[in-house]
């Protein structure tokens, strides 16, 4: 079991990685095969169908919890008679999200009919109508993919992400450069999605071999669910309202060529959060296991500072990287048109930096089980954010709306939530913040060397912008070990590199 939970971390980064590289790669050829307006649609059509999606109400951690109880105690008929409630479960919230989508889809064009023309009504209807269709029968049957991860099959459900996300664009680019737009986008990754149930399903009864059985369906069992799940279920909400709603909002109010603007600006947040939750969603059961023992608040308050400087490291260089040369990797990547995508990121990312750095606190509040506070504080500033957005649109556009989400973050998850930190939970948040800007003067001095650097030298190539990174890259590193980096971080690298080189030394000898 213990090689499937390595194999399945290191599957996971794999991932990231791959998704990241693929998702550089097919961006630009498939912008410039659909156009901007097309991708808009699309991206639309995706957010618009999205609210659909939070209607699977987060029953997988319970699926997976419940799971693990029965299987602890070997009753594989408890497990079986589980998979019948959640199988009927499952199913009857795939039904209502199918209903409710027909009902939005049928809806858009009241919707979005000041920003869109009628044509644009028409292919929005059918790409939703796909996407409701694919995002329903995930709901319905997505308990199998939730079994696999239950019975800790890391590595089969890794291999099966990483391979759709692998053959997804090598489908789609030889229909692009056919002429086959958003539609036949939304349609090819509807089937790959139900190819991907099918081998789940065949792989819980062939290789798992699970049961379901409908003989006793407990009614206690349902509410316990039902309250297990509603958490998650609110941060499916929060999430959903805060990071989609900007883009159906450009669509009322904008039209189609300013959600594609929006949309490839906050794409780059998805790679800064990959970087960050990396490193805080290994210390979750570490955490789980202080608080079990006692820990006192002195213990988690050091964690937290220790787990937040090794973010700020990676975090600040790549934001210090992407202020000084974002502009210049936009234009060669998808083109000058969307210049407007850089501000957007740079508007989002900055506040999104203090939460990233943040994130143990999240895993601390899970932990202590104080989650409340947050959840209430994401859903408030999720409303204002959606006000705001309503209001900053109709004067300054899409820059409007990430203006909105930057002033809500900061308000919520910066202010806020680091008050809260401090006078409940009891971390040291001053200590805290004076580690931080102690380590951000190579920070601040990478800045201002990138933007000297960028003034002299501009980039029309992709080979003078990697030289510029690279260079760039090099002074960051250099000015952080010598006067950001304690021992401790300085020995995360150290040690590796002297384990690896005494194996090749005992190699060597051997041989």
């Amino acid at each position: 079991m213990k090689s499937q939970l390595k194999a399945g971390a290191t599957l996971s980064y794999v991932a990231l990685f791959i998704n990241s590289a693929i998702s550089i790669i097919y961006t630009p050829i498939m912008l410039s095969l659909l156009g901007q307006s097309e991708y808009g649609l699309y991206s639309l059509a995706s957010a618009t169908a999205g609210y659909v999606g939070v209607l699977n109400f987060g029953l997988g951690n319970a699926l997976i919890r419940y799971t693990a109880k029965y299987k602890a105690l070997n009753d594989e008929k408890r497990c079986s008679e589980l998979y019948g409630l959640f199988f009927i479960m499952y199913g009857t919230l795939g039904a209502v999200a199918l209903v409710a989508g027909i009902i939005l889809t049928l809806n858009a064009d009241l919707v979005f009919s000041n920003s869109l023309s009628i044509e644009e009504l028409n292919k929005l209807e059918i790409i939703m109508g796909i996407m409701i269709a694919n995002i329903s029968i995930g709901i319905g049957l997505g308990m199998f993919n939730i079994i696999i991860l239950a019975h800790e099959k890391f590595v089969f459900q890794k291999m099966i992400v990483i391979l759709g996300s692998i053959i997804n664009p090598l489908l789609m680019l030889p229909l692009l450069v056919k002429g086959y737009g958003a539609i036949t986008m939304a349609l090819v990754t509807a089937l790959l999605s139900l190819l991907t149930i099918i081998i789940n399903f065949n792989y819980c009864f062939k290789k798992i071999k699970i049961n379901i059985s409908f003989e006793k369906l407990e009614k206690g069992l349902v509410k316990e669910i039902i309250i297990f799940s509603s958490y998650i279920f609110l941060n499916l909400i929060i999430g959903q309202l805060y990071w989609s709603t900007d883009q159906v909002i450009l669509g009322i109010y904008s039209g189609t060529v300013a959600v594609s603007i929006y949309t490839i600006g906050v794409s780059f947040i998805g790679y800064f959060s990959g970087f960050s939750s990396a490193i805080s969603n290994v210390f979750l059961s570490k955490v789980s296991a202080m608080v079990m023992k006692g820990a006192t608040d002195k213990e988690l308050s050091e964690l937290f500072i220790k787990v937040g400087r090794i973010q700020y490291i990676i975090i600040s260089f790549a934001l210090s990287g992407f202020i000084v040369f974002g502009q210049e990797f936009i234009y060669l990547w998808v083109g000058r048109e969307y210049s407007e995508s850089y501000i957007i990121a740079v508007i989002i990312l900055a506040p999104m930096l203090v939460s990233l750095i943040q994130e143990m606190g999240g895993v601390i509040l899970q932990a202590k089980n104080m989650q409340k506070f947050k959840s209430v504080v994401n859903i408030s500033i999720a409303i204002l954010n959606v006000i705001m957005s309503v209001i900053f649109v109709q004067w300054w556009g899409a820059i409007g709306c990430a203006i909105a989400t930057a002033i809500s973050f900061t308000l919520g998850n910066i202010i806020i939530i680091n008050i809260y930190y401090w006078k409940k939970v009891k971390i040291n948040i001053p200590k805290y913040w004076v580690n931080i800007l102690f380590m951000s003067t190579p920070f601040v001095i990478s800045l201002l060397y990138g933007i000297t650097l960028n003034n002299q030298i501009l980039a029309n190539y992709w080979t003078v912008l990697f030289i510029k990174i690279f260079v760039f890259s090099v002074a960051y590193i250099l000015l952080m070990w010598m006067t950001g980096m304690n021992k401790y971080e300085k020995d995360l690298l150290i040690v590796p590199i002297k384990r690896i080189t005494r194996r090749l030394r005992i190699k060597d000898n051997v041989a």
